[in-house]
C-alpha cells in the first residue's frame, strides 16, 4: 500500500475529528487509533506534523487530536522510538504552555500526553518540564499541574526528583499573586506530600530506600509556613479548600517539634474552615490527617484544643446525612474517624462530652450524640468497657424524646449495645422496654391526612418495623441475652400499651421458648411467685385467647398468640399441654386459610369457647378456675377501649363459671360483672347478657336469683351513693342497666337446660322482663322512649320464644302471653319513621313475632292481618339502602357498611315472618292471605320496591312448595291470577327481579304439578325447561326476552286450567298499563296471533298500520316489545308483500333505526325473504347506480351521485340480512345474490349519496359502505365463517368500500372465497362475467380484480374454470382502462401459483403479455411494468428451459435498469426476477458474467431501506448462489441469506470480502471499482454498506494483491464519504479508513 495512501485517509481523519457528531468522532478516534497501533510514529508524525501545520485550528479540534497522540502513546509506548519521544515531548510541552493563559481543555489535554509519556520516560519527561520550571520565574499553571499528577501516576519515578523540585519551588509561591496560581501550587504540594507518604510507606519496593521523611521536613514546612499564613486567608472557597486539603497531607512530613508548635494555629484554623465552605469532606479529611499526625507523634497540645475541636466535630455529626449525596456520607464517616482517634487518647473527656449532648434542646445534637456513641461502642470497644454504667444511665435520656428521628437513632445505638454486653447489665431491662415500646407504635398517618416531604421523617411505621427487626435480631443473633428476655418479654403480653407490639413480642418469645424447651434448660419452666413481675399463668391464658378471638387484628396477632399459648402451656398449668397440643394445630391451621373477610367470626369463637371449656375441664382444679375466672373479670377493664374483645372475655368468664363448681365464687363474680359493666354500651349490654346466660346452663337458679337480686338492689335507686359503688360512672342511666338485666333474661331463658326453662318462664322471666320494662305490661300502655330498652326486650322475647319453641317440641305448652307481646313489638314498629331505616328495632320485632307464631295459641284472621299489614308495608316502603337520612341532632348517622348490613337483616327478618305466618295455614288461602299484602308493590315505580316484594314472593312460594303436602284434591285457584300478577316481571329491568319471576313461575308450576296429583319426584319436562331461562335472562337483549315470554306462555297454557284462562288474560291486559311498559311481551303473542288468522282483509289499511307501528316503535323502549311489532310487521308482508315493500323503500334514507327493524323483521320468513331477494336484484340490474353530476356552477369536475331506488333496496336487502331466518332463502340465491351485490359494490366506490333537502342526515350514508355490509352480511348468512375470519384479519371490508383500495379489498375477498368457498365459483363466475362487459369502467374493475385472484388458486383448475378466466383475461389486457390492464397482467401472472402445470400450455401467451407489459408507454405509476416483472418472476419458475433459453440474456438487460430504481416494488420485483431467471442459465459463461455484474448491486441492497427488498436480495443470491464460480461464497449464500432469518451485515461482508479475494483475484478491480460507483448511491444504507464493503475489503487483502486496487480512488472516495450529511456514513468510512496500513 503507498505511503501517501495512508497519510491521505490520516489526514482526512484528522481533518475529520471534530465531526459534529459524536458517533463519527469516536469511529474516527477508533480508526486513528487502528492506524496508529499498527504504525505508531507514523501517525504521531503526521498528528505533530498536522498540528504544527494548523496553528490556528479550533481549540475543540487540538483537543480530539492531542487525546489521540495519549491514547496511541498509553498503548504502543514501548514501540515508539526515542527520537519521535523526544519530539512528542516537545510538541506537547509547546501545546501545553504556547499560550499563557490557561485554556483547560487544551492545556490538559497536553499535559496528559506528558503524563502517559512519563510514565515510561521519566527523565525526557523531567528534562523537558524542568526546562520550563526556572527558578525566579513562575511556571506555566500546567507546568505545575503535570508535576502533580506526575507525582499520582509514576510515584516511585517521581519522588527522588521531589527534592530539587521543592527547592526550586519555594521561592516561586512568594511569587504566586493570581489565585489559580496559587491553587495548582497547593494542589501540587498536597499530591507530592502523598506521593511521598505513600513511597515512604512502601521502602521495600521503592528505587531509592534510603529516603527518609526528614529528608523533605524542611521543604515542606517552609511550604507550609506560607500556604497556612498567607494563602489560607484567601477570599477565594476553591483555594481555601485545597490549601486546607494540602495542609493535612504535609502535616505527616513535618517535624514533630514544628508540628506540636503549629498545632495550636493548625486545628482552629482548619475547624474554621467549617464556616467559609459548603464542601465539608476535603475539611473534614484534612482536620482527620491533622488529628492522625498529632496522635501518632504523642501530641500533648492536642488536649489544649479538645474543647473547640469536639465542638465543631459535634456540630458537624449532627448535621443532616443525605444518602443520595455521596459527599455527606464520606463527611458523616470522616468526622466519626477524628472521634475514634480522640476516644483513644482522650476516652472519658470525649464520652463526658457526647453524654452531656444528650440532653441538649436541639434535636439535631441529640441525633448526632447518639451516631458517636454507638460508633464509639461498635469502633472502640475496648475503650468503651470501663463506661458501659455511664452510658446506660445515660441513654436513659433520649430514649424519653419525642422524636422518631433521635428515637430511631436510639434504636441503632441499643442495637450496638446488644451486641456489645450491655443489655445484660442493671438497667438493660429499660432498654428492651424501650424497643418493645416502640414495636407497639400506631400508624403515623390516618388516610386523611397527608405526609411531609421532610426527607429524614421517622414514621411509626418505619420506626416500628425497625423495632420489630431490632427485637427479632435480639432474639436470634445474640445468644446471650436468652435470659435477659426471657421470660421478662411476658410482662408485655399484659398492659394494653403494647396491644400492637403483640405480634413480634410472641414470635421472639415463640423462638426463645422452643430453644430452651428443645434444649431442656431449666429456665425454661417459669416459676410465676419469683417472677414478681410477670402476668399469672390466668392473665397470660386469658390475654392469648382473648388475642386468638380477633386474629386479624394488632398486626394480625392471632397466629403467633395461639402458638406462644400452646409453648407456654406447661407454665400456664401442666394438664393443657395434651390438650393443647390436640387442639391449637388445627386452629392455626384454619387462620392459615383465612382472610380477615373470609373467617366465620361466629364459628372461630365457637371453637376457642369450646378450646376454653375443654382446657378448664381437663385442668380439674377448682381453685385454680375459680381463680381464672376471678382474674378474667379484673382483667375487663383492659378492654374498655376494644368492646368487641371485651364482649369474647365476658363470654369467656360465663364458660369458666360454668365449670366453677364454687357457689358463692360464681354469685360473686356475676355481681362483679353486672357492677362494673358499662351498661351504656350496646356491644357491652350484649355481652355482659351472653357471659350471664352461659353461666345459667350450670348455674339457672343462682344465676336467676343473682339478677333478682341485682334487679332490687341499690342501682336502680337513683341516688348519688351507688353511682359512686359503680365505679365513677354517675351518668349511666338506669335505663342502660334495666336494658343489660333484660337481655340477661333472654340469654338464660336460651342457654338454660330445657328441662328446667319452661316452669319459669312466666314466673321469673318474664315477670322480671316487664317489672323492669314498665311497672306494668297488662293493661296498660307501653310507653317508653328509650331505644335501648325497646331493642333489648324485643331481643329477649325473640331469645324467649326461640328457648320456648326448642322445648316444645319435647312438651306441649301453650303461651297465654304471645297475643299480648306481638301487640307490644307491632308497637315499636309503627313507633319508627316511616321514611328511614335508623335502627335495628324492625328485623328484631319481626324476628321475634316469626319466633312467637310458632307457638300456640294461632292468631285470628284479624290479628294476623294487622301483623302483616304493619311489617309488609313498613319493610317495603322504605327507602332504598343508598338513601342516607338526614341527620338529627342527637342521632349518629350509620356509614352505608352498616347501613347495607342492616337493610340486608330488615328484609331477611321480614321473608322469616312470612314463612312463619305461612307455616300456621299452608293453603292457597293462607297463601292467598299473604300475597295480597305484597301484590301491589309488585308494579311498583320504585326499582327496589319490586325487588324486595319479587324476592319476599320467591322466598314465600318456595318455602309453600318444600312444605306442601296434598292430602286431597283440592284446586289451586289463585294459580292464573298469580301467573298473571307475576309472568310480565320476567321482562322488568332489574335482574334481580327477573330472575326471581322465573323462580316464583316455576314454583307455581311445580305447586299446581303437586294439585294435579304428581308425586314429589315429578318432573315436568316444559316446567323443568324455565330454570335455564334464568341464564338467559341475566343480560338480555330483546330476542331473548321475547323468545322467554314465548316459552313461558306455552308452558303456562299447558299447565293451566281451562277455568283460569280468562283470569290470566284479564290480568295480562293490566299488565299492558303496568308502570314498567313491559308486560306487552306476554299480550303481543296474543296480539300476533290475532293478526295471524285475521289480518288477510286488511289491505288497505297496510301502508297506515305501517305508518302507525313506524311511530309507535319510536316511543317504545322494551326490547321485547319491539321484537313483538317487527313480527307484526312480517305477518303484514306475508299477506301485502308488494305493498309493505313500495312503503319501505320510500321511506327516507338513511333508514332511521324502525324502519330498519321493520324491514329486517321481514327475513323471519324464508318464502317472502326469498321473494324480496328476486325483487331487489332484478331492480339492481335493471336500474343505472349512479348519475354524473357537476361538482358546482363554480368548479368544474363531475360528482357520481347514486339513484335513490337501487341504495333504498340494498339497504333493505342488508337490514332483511340481518335476519337469522333469512339464512335459507340466501343460501339458496346466493351465487347471485353475491355477484350482484360485488358489482353493485364496485359500482358504490366513491359514489356520493343523493341529497334530500327534507332529511338532514341523508348525505351521512356511505354507499359503498351500505353494499360492503350487505355482502358481508350475505356470506354470515352462507355460513362462510372461515372467508369472514380472513376478511376481518385482513381489513378487507375497509379496503373494499374506499376508491384507492378497492382492488386489494376485491382480491382479498376473491382469495378468501378461492380457499374457504370453491364449490361456489363456477356459479358464481357465471354470474360475473357478463358485467366484464359493462359500460361502467368501475364494474369492470371489480370483476377483472376477482378474476384475477382466482387464478391465483388452484381451485380455478380444480373446477373447470381457468379457460374461461384466462380467455377473460387475455381480452382484458387491451381494455382501454389502465387498471383493468394492469389487473389483467397480474391475472395472468398468479396462473403461475395457481395452476402452475397449465404455464407451459399458455406460455407463448404469457411471455408476449409480460414483454410488452414491461414495455408499457402509458403506465403512469410504473404499475403495469411491476406486475409484468412480477408475474414474470412467477411463471419462469414453471416454464420449460426450451421455451426460454433464447430470451435469458434479453430480459436480463432489460430488468438491470430497474435494480436502482427509486421505486421499491420495482426494484423488489426486478432482483426477484434475476434470481428466478438463474436456472435457465446456469452452466453458461456469459449467464455468470451477468450474475458477477450484479453481485455488488445485490450485496449492497441487503441493508436496502426496504424489508421486501432485503428479502428479495437473500432470495436471489441464494438461487444464484450456485453460478457464481466459488464453493466456498455458494454454502455462504445458501446458509445466511435466508429471508426470515437475521443477518449480521459487517460479518456477512467481511467473510465474503476473504473469499473474493481468494477464489476471484483477477476481479477484485472490477468489484472495488463497483463498489465506489455506489459513494454515490441515493441511499444512505447502501453508501454506509459500500465504504463498509471497502473497509474489509482493504482488511482481508494480502501484500500481493494490493496491485488489483486502485487505493488513489479509494482513498479519494472515502475522503469525500467522510463529509456525506448522514453521520452513519460518516462513521462507515472513518472506520474503513481504520483499515488503511
Amino acid at each position: 500500500m503507498d505511503d501517501t495512501d495512508v497519510e491521505q485517509v490520516t489526514l482526512a481523519l484528522l481533518d475529520a475529528a471534530n465531526d459534529k457528531d459524536s458517533e463519527v468522532q469516536d469511529q474516527v478516534r477508533k480508526s486513528m487509533l487502528t492506524l496508529g497501533k499498527q504504525q505508531p510514529d507514523r501517525v504521531l508524525a503526521m498528528c505533530q506534523d498536522y498540528l504544527l501545520k494548523h496553528p490556528k485550528l479550533v481549540v475543540s479540534h487540538r483537543v480530539v487530536v492531542l487525546q489521540t497522540i495519549e491514547l496511541i502513546v498509553g498503548c504502543r509506548i514501548e514501540e515508539i522510538s526515542a527520537p519521535r519521544i523526544k519530539s512528542i515531548i516537545s510538541l506537547a510541552s509547546e501545546e501545553m504552555t504556547r499560550s499563557k493563559d490557561v485554556v483547560p481543555d487544551w492545556q490538559q489535554a497536553a499535559s496528559n500526553i506528558l503524563v502517559a509519556v512519563g510514565n515510561k520516560h521519566i527523565n525526557d519527561i523531567m528534562e523537558e518540564i524542568l526546562s520550563k520550571f526556572q527558578p525566579g520565574f513562575l511556571p506555566h499553571f500546567f507546568v505545575v499541574q503535570t508535576l502533580a499528577n506526575l507525582s499520582d501516576s509514576n510515584v516511585y519515578g517521581m519522588v527522588p526528583f521531589l527534592n530539587a523540585i521543592l527547592g526550586t519551588m519555594l521561592p516561586m509561591l512568594a511569587m504566586a499573586k493570581q489565585d489559580n496560581m496559587k491553587w495548582v501550587f497547593s494542589s501540587a504540594l498536597c499530591h507530592f506530600s502523598d506521593s511521598i507518604l505513600e513511597y515512604l510507606a512502601n521502602l521495600d519496593k521503592a528505587p531509592d530506600p534510603t529516603v527518609r521523611k526528614d529528608t523533605f521536613s524542611g521543604e515542606i514546612y517552609a511550604a507550609f509556613d506560607i500556604l497556612f499564613n498567607n494563602w489560607l486567608q484567601s477570599r477565594e472557597p476553591k483555594l481555601r479548600l485545597t490549601v486546607g486539603e494540602a495542609v493535612g497531607s504535609m502535616c505527616h512530613l513535618m517535624a514533630s517539634d514544628k508540628l506540636e508548635e503549629q498545632l495550636p494555629r493548625i486545628i482552629p484554623t482548619i475547624v474554621s474552615l467549617y464556616k467559609k465552605n459548603t464542601e465539608h469532606y476535603v475539611i473534614s479529611k484534612s482536620l482527620c490527617q491533622v488529628l492522625e499526625a498529632s496522635v501518632n507523634m504523642g501530641s500533648r497540645v492536642l488536649e489544649t484544643q479538645l474543647d473547640g475541636l469536639l465542638l465543631t466535630l459535634h456540630q458537624q455529626v449532627s448535621a443532616p446525612v443525605d444518602y443520595s449525596d455521596p459527599p455527606t456520607v464520606k463527611n458523616h464517616n470522616e468526622v466519626l474517624r477524628c472521634f475514634s482517634l480522640l476516644a483513644n487518647s482522650f476516652p472519658d473527656r470525649l464520652v463526658m462530652y457526647v453524654l452531656q449532648r444528650l440532653e441538649n434542646s436541639n434535636e439535631r445534637s441529640r441525633m448526632g450524640s447518639l451516631a458517636v456513641l454507638r460508633h464509639l461502642i461498635n469502633s472502640s470497644s475496648s475503650t468503651m468497657e470501663s463506661k458501659k454504667l455511664l452510658i446506660l444511665a445515660s441513654i436513659r435520656q433520649p430514649m424519653a424524646d419525642h422524636s422518631n428521628k433521635v428515637k430511631k437513632r436510639v434504636v441503632q445505638v441499643i442495637s450496638a449495645m446488644a451486641h456489645h454486653g450491655y443489655l445484660e447489665l442493671e438497667g438493660g431491662e429499660l432498654l428492651v422496654r424501650f424497643i418493645v415500646q416502640n414495636c407497639a407504635l400506631h400508624d403515623t398517618y390516618q388516610s386523611h391526612q397527608r405526609a411531609t416531604s421532610d426527607p429524614e421523617e421517622v414514621t411509626n411505621e418505619a420506626l416500628r418495623t425497625m423495632c420489630d427487626s431490632t427485637l427479632h435480631l435480639l432474639t436470634t443473633t445474640v445468644g446471650r441475652l436468652a435470659d435477659v428476655l426471657w421470660p421478662k418479654l411476658l410482662y408485655y403480653l399484659t398492659p394494653s400499651q403494647f396491644n400492637n407490639a403483640t405480634t413480634p413480642l410472641c414470635k421472639s418469645l415463640i423462638v426463645l421458648g422452643n430453644k430452651k424447651k428443645s434444649n431442656q434448660e431449666p429456665s425454661f419452666k417459669i416459676d410465676f411467685t419469683q417472677e414478681v413481675n410477670l402476668p399469672s399463668p390466668q392473665t397470660l391464658m386469658i390475654r392469648l385467647l382473648v388475642n386468638a378471638a380477633f386474629p386479624f387484628n394488632s398486626r394480625g396477632h392471632g397466629p403467633p398468640s395461639l402458638s406462644l399459648l400452646q409453648i407456654l402451656s406447661i407454665n400456664i398449668h401442666p394438664k393443657t399441654e395434651t390438650v393443647w397440643e390436640k387442639e391449637i394445630p388445627p386452629l392455626l391451621s384454619l387462620l392459615e386459610e383465612s382472610t380477615a373477610e373470609s373467617l366465620d367470626k361466629k364459628k372461630w369463637d365457637e371453637k376457642l369457647l369450646e378450646l376454653l371449656s375443654q382446657t378448664l375441664t381437663s385442668i380439674e382444679d377448682d381453685k385454680w378456675v375459680c381463680q381464672f375466672a376471678a382474674e378474667a373479670t379484673r382483667y375487663l377493664s383492659t378492654y374498655n377501649n376494644a368492646l368487641e374483645e371485651k364482649s369474647f372475655l365476658y363470654r369467656c368468664i360465663g364458660v369458666t363459671l360454668q365449670q366453677c363448681f364454687n357457689k358463692e365464687v360464681v354469685k360473686k363474680q356475676l355481681q362483679e360483672v353486672l357492677l362494673a359493666a358499662r351498661h351504656n354500651d350496646a356491644i357491652e349490654r350484649e355481652g355482659v347478657a351472653m357471659g350471664v346466660g352461659l353461666c345459667a346452663n350450670s348455674h339457672l337458679e343462682g344465676t336467676l336469683a343473682k339478677l333478682d337480686e341485682f334487679g332490687k338492689s341499690d342501682a336502680f335507686k337513683k341516688s348519688p351513693s351507688i353511682f359512686n359503688l359503680l365505679k365513677e360512672r354517675n351518668e349511666v342511666e338506669v335505663e342502660k342497666v334495666k336494658s343489660t338485666l333484660i337481655l340477661c333474661y333472654g340469654h338464660v331463658a336460651l342457654n338454660a337446660p330445657p328441662e328446667k326453662i319452661l316452669s319459669r318462664i312466666d314466673q321469673d322471666i318474664l315477670r322480671c322482663i316487664s317489672k323492669h320494662f314498665n311497672t306494668k305490661v297488662l293493661g296498660i300502655k307501653v310507653e317508653t322512649k328509650d331505644l335501648t330498652m325497646k331493642l333489648s326486650l324485643i331481643q329477649s322475647v325473640g331469645l324467649i320464644a326461640r328457648a320456648i319453641s326448642r322445648c316444645v317440641k319435647k312438651q306441649g305448652y301453650i303461651f297465654s302471653r304471645k297475643q299480648e307481646l306481638i301487640t307490644v313489638m307491632l308497637d315499636f314498629m309503627k313507633s319508627e319513621p316511616s321514611d328511614s331505616l335508623k335502627t335495628p328495632v324492625r328485623p328484631l320485632v319481626m324476628t321475634t313475632c316469626a319466633n312467637l307464631m310458632s307457638l300456640d295459641p294461632p292468631l285470628s284472621e284479624n290479628e294476623s292481618f294487622d301483623l302483616l299489614k304493619v311489617c309488609v308495608n313498613g319493610v317495603l316502603s322504605l327507602p332504598p339502602d343508598t338513601h342516607t337520612p338526614e341527620k338529627t341532632k342527637d342521632e349518629e348517622i350509620l356509614d352505608p357498611k352498616q347501613r347495607k348490613v342492616l337493610y340486608r337483616d330488615t328484609l331477611a327478618a321480614l321473608q322469616e315472618l312470612l314463612r312463619s305466618i305461612l307455616a300456621r295455614d299452608p293453603s292457597p288461602d293462607g297463601l292467598q292471605g299473604i300475597f295480597k299484602h305484597i301484590e301491589s308493590w309488585l308494579g311498583s315505580v320504585h326499582d327496589h320496591e319490586r325487588e324486595r316484594a319479587i324476592t319476599a314472593t320467591s322466598n314465600l312460594l318456595t318455602y309453600y312448595l318444600e312444605s306442601l303436602t296434598v292430602k286431597c284434591m283440592v284446586s289451586f285457584h289463585n294459580l292464573g291470577a298469580l301467573l298473571g300478577r307475576l309472568s310480565p316481571r320476567c321482562s322488568d329491568p332489574l335482574p334481580a327481579v327477573r330472575a326471581a319471576a322465573v323462580d316464583c313461575i316455576y314454583t307455581l308450576l311445580s305447586i299446581q304439578l303437586r294439585y294435579e296429583g304428581f308425586s314429589l319426584d315429578y318432573r315436568d319436562e316444559g316446567v323443568e325447561g324455565l330454570l335455564p331461562l334464568k341464564g338467559a335472562l341475566e343480560n338480555p337483549d330483546h330476542s331473548v326476552l321475547y323468545k322467554t315470554c314465548s316459552d313461558l306462555t306455552k308452558v303456562m297454557s299447558k299447565r293451566l286450567p281451562q277455568q283460569q284462562l280468562t283470569t290470566l288474560v284479564f290480568m295480562l291486559f293490566e299488565g299492558l298499563v303496568d308502570s314498567q311498559a313491559n308486560c306487552c311481551r306476554a299480550s303481543s303473542v296474543i296480539l300476533n296471533t290475532l293478526l295471524k288468522n285475521r289480518g288477510a282483509g286488511l289491505q288497505d289499511l297496510v301502508p297506515e298500520m305501517l305508518e302507525v307501528l313506524h311511530v309507535r316503535l319510536q316511543s317504545i323502549t322494551e326490547e321485547q316489545v319491539r321484537v313483538a311489532v317487527g313480527q307484526t310487521v312480517l305477518i303484514l308482508a306475508s299477506q301485502h308483500l308488494q305493498t309493505v315493500i313500495n312503503t319501505l323503500v320510500n321511506q327516507p334514507l338513511p333508514y332511521d333505526s324502525w324502519t330498519s327493524e321493520m324491514w329486517m323483521a321481514m327475513g323471519a320468513d324464508p318464502i317472502v325473504a326469498n321473494q324480496i331477494m328476486e325483487m331487489v336484484m332484478e331492480k339492481l340490474v335493471i336500474t343505472a347506480p349512479y348519475v354524473d353530476k357537476k361538482e358546482s356552477m363554480m368548479r368544474g369536475g363531475m360528482t357520481k351521485v347514486a339513484t335513490n331506488q337501487p341504495l333504498a333496496m340494498t339497504c333493505g336487502l342488508k337490514e332483511l340480512l340481518l335476519n337469522g331466518q333469512a339464512q335459507e332463502p340466501a343460501v339458496s340465491l346466493f351465487p347471485q345474490l353475491f355477484s350482484c351485490l360485488t358489482v353493485r359494490l364496485g359500482a358504490s366506490v366513491g359514489v356520493m349519496p343523493p341529497k334530500d333537502n327534507n332529511h338532514k342526515h341523508s348525505g351521512s350514508l356511505h354507499v359503498a359502505g351500505v353494499a360492503a355490509e350487505a355482502l358481508r352480511i350475505l356470506l354470515a348468512r352462507a355460513q362462510l365463517d372461515e372467508v369472514m375470519k380472513r376478511l376481518d384479519e385482513d381489513n378487507a371490508w375497509d379496503a373494499m368500500k374506499e376508491l384507492n383500495t378497492h382492488v386489494t379489498g376485491v382480491t382479498l375477498l376473491a382469495r378468501a372465497m378461492a380457499k374457504h368457498a370453491g364449490p361456489r365459483l363456477p356459479a358464481i363466475v357465471e354470474s360475473l362475467c357478463p358485467s366484464l362487459n359493462n359500460i361502467y369502467e368501475c364494474q369492470r374493475i371489480t370483476v377483472t380484480a376477482f378474476f384475477s385472484e382466482l387464478l391465483n388458486h388452484h381451485v380455478a383448475t380444480e373446477l373447470l374454470l381457468i379457460d374461461v378466466l384466462m380467455n377473460n383475461m387475455m381480452e382484458r389486457i387491451s381494455d382501454p382502462c389502465c387498471t383493468v390492464r394492469m389487473l389483467a397482467v397480474r391475472g395472468l401472472g398468479n396462473i403461475a401459483v395457481g395452476s402452475p402445470e397449465k404455464v407451459n400450455k399458455y406460455a407463448k401467451e404469457l411471455l408476449a403479455a409480460m414483454s410488452s407489459g414491461m414495455e408499457e408507454k402509458d403506465d403512469p405509476g410504473k404499475l403495469i411494468t411491476l406486475e409484468a416483472m412480477s408475474g414474470l418472476s412467477k411463471v419462469l419458475l414453471h416454464l420449460d428451459k426450451n421455451n426460454v433459453h433464447l430470451l435469458v440474456v434479453y430480459i436480463f438487460m432489460k430488468i438491470r435498469p430497474f435494480l436502482e430504481s427509486d421505486n421499491d416494488d420495482i426494484r423488489c420485483a426486478s432482483i426477484l426476477l434475476m434470481g428466478n431467471l438463474s436456472k435457465f442459465g446456469s452452466g453458461e459463461q456469459v449467464f455468470k458474467d451477468q450474475i458477477h455484474n450484479v453481485l455488488v448491486s445485490l450485496l449492497l441492497h441487503l441493508v436496502d431501506p426496504n424489508a421486501q427488498v432485503v428479502k428479495a436480495c437473500k432470495y436471489a443470491m441464494r438461487v444464484c448462489a450456485p453460478v457464481v464460480g466459488s464453493e466456498q461464497i455458494t454454502a455462504m449464500f445458501q446458509n445466511h441469506l435466508h429471508e426470515d432469518k437475521s443477518l449480521h451485515y459487517g460479518e456477512f461482508i467481511n467473510d465474503l470480502t476473504k473469499y473474493l479475494i481468494q477464489d476471484f483475484p483477477g476481479m477484485l478491480n472490477f468489484y472495488h471499482i463497483s463498489v465506489i460507483q455506489f459513494f454515490k448511491s441515493n441511499w444512505a444504507e447502501v453508501r454506509a454498506a459500500a465504504a463498509m464493503f471497502i473497509g474489509f475489503l482493504l482488511g482481508n487483502i494480502q501484500q500481493e494483491h494490493l496491485s488489483h486496487l486502485n487505493m488513489g480512488t479509494i482513498s479519494k472516495g472515502l475522503v469525500v464519504l467522510l463529509q456525506d450529511p448522514d453521520p452513519v456514513v460518516r462513521a462507515k468510512a472513518a472506520e474503513a479508513m481504520g483499515h488503511f496500513h
